[in-house]
């Protein structure tokens, strides 16, 4: 029995963390289902992007308020789960504050965690007050209505309980630690948590035990569930944004990718020796779909956007077709992709990694045609992200298809590209007509 919570931590531990595993190996699984491969030029450039955006929140300052509360509670996270290993230790091994000895050190470690607790505490009240009460307009448009509002209010109310639960475990460690009790020994500071003590005045020792006890055990369990609720939740950018920042694009913005397929017709055309009524070869590949209709369609790295999303609606409310009243809003845009990605997930677990038609895809059926053409491809959402998404390379794309696949663009750039191709430019003119206008009185 002396051994009994050490193998049921290891248990609680194991099962969590291999959850986890799978909800990252069917991550991967499902990003995989994009076209091409990750990019792997520049090296050098992407790792200073990933250094510089994710680790260094440069683009979420941009917004200072927003941006210096994530900080804190970025902060909070990375640095607390130092002493997350500390209690994972104990927990498999029966110690108790196993870092203890590193003396002043871990002093300074466990008095900054807890100041850290504390910080974390007061900007996710604010952040709760901002989505629930101030209401900002990015957070009550109309993709925030249901799960994603409560799916944002829950992750607060779980940073919260979290860090009531560290701070209540540390005020009871330290309130045995005064009264010399065995197996607590006396290491940390405890800035905040000491003014929690009162609260344990006239408790027995064993009533202090129990809470500091129930205080770990929750406080663990809850980060483990924590954990494998990413994968479900908005949340998941904590993990994600490395990677996307890391495969972020390098180009100029808002340059455009040439489809493969026409480059190589366009040169066909253009090549004095080519014969363009020879037939294709027999092994030939069949044609490449243009552009994209289904999520299978997109490339692994605007799959990778899509899991990334922070929902915090920076690219919405900057961009124009938005705030002039069109149906756009590039972070519905990454939403839908996401939740299309799921459904296609979830085809495939059923049918033990086969994909069955389901009469569903991505364009018409989450985004409509009216979405994609009130883009201005302004590449404002794009600027605005503060994890590097392009929304917009998944709108193009969606645009591709329309116009090479069904002929389905609007009426105006369907008279735009006939000019182009008759009259060499966008007007209705003649070329040699162009200048008429000089001879006018």
């Amino acid at each position: 029995m002396q051994y009994l919570p050490n193998v049921v931590f290891l248990i609680i531990l194991i099962t969590g963390i291999g959850y986890f595993a799978r909800n990252v190996k069917k991550l991967l699984r499902n990003i995989n289902l994009g076209r091409g491969e990750m990019p792997a030029d520049d090296k050098p450039q992407r790792f200073r992007n990933m250094a510089r955006i994710a680790l260094g929140q440069t683009k979420m300052v941009v917004r200072p308020i927003a941006g210096v509360l994530h900080v804190i509670v970025y902060l909070g996270f990375i640095i607390i789960n130092i002493e997350v290993l500390e209690i994972i230790i104990d927990g498999i091994f029966g110690t108790h504050r196993v870092f203890a000895p590193l003396g002043n050190i871990y002093n300074v470690l466990i008095a900054s965690f807890e100041v850290l607790a504390l910080l974390v505490i007061l900007s996710v009240i604010i952040f709760w007050l901002r989505r629930n009460f101030i209401r900002l307009k990015r957070f009550i448009k109309p993709e925030m209505k249901g799960w994603p509002k409560l799916d944002a209010n829950l992750i607060l109310y779980i940073e919260l309980v979290l860090m009531f639960l560290f701070l209540t475990m540390n005020a009871a460690d330290y309130q045995l630690q005064l009264l010399d009790t065995p197996h607590y020994t006396k290491a940390g500071l405890f800035p905040v948590s000491q003014f929690i003590t009162s609260v344990f005045a006239g408790m027995s020792v064993d009533g202090i035990i129990l809470v500091e006890r129930i205080a770990w055990w929750m406080h663990i369990v809850g980060i483990l569930a924590f954990l494998n609720y990413l994968y479900y939740s908005k949340h998941l950018h904590i993990l994600l944004a490395f990677p996307n920042t890391y495969y972020g694009n390098l180009t100029e913005p808002g340059r455009f990718t040439n489809l493969e397929a026409v480059t190589k017709e366009v040169k066909l055309m253009m090549d004095p020796s080519a014969d363009p009524f020879a037939a294709p070869a027999e092994d030939a590949p069949p044609p490449d779909k243009f552009g994209a209709s289904d999520v299978m369609d997109l490339t692994k790295v605007q799959l990778l956007n899509a899991y990334t999303c922070t929902e915090c609606g920076r690219c919405t409310s900057e961009c124009p077709a938005n705030l002039t009243g069109k149906k756009l809003s590039p972070r519905k845009i990454m939403m839908d992709t996401r939740d299309r990605l799921e459904e296609v997930g979830n085809i495939l677990d059923i049918n033990k990694g086969e994909f069955a038609e389901d009469g569903r895809q991505l364009l018409g059926d989450f985004i409509t045609p009216e979405e994609i053409w009130a883009c201005t491809s302004c590449n404002a959402c794009v600027e605005a992200c503060p994890v590097s998404i392009d929304p917009l390379s998944i709108i193009i794309s969606m645009r591709q298809y329309l116009v090479m696949e069904q002929s389905a663009a609007p009426t105006e750039l369907n008279v735009m590209m006939s000019n182009i191709e008759n009259n060499g430019a966008p007007w209705p003119f003649n070329q040699m007509d162009r200048l008429n206008w000089t001879d006018e009185s």
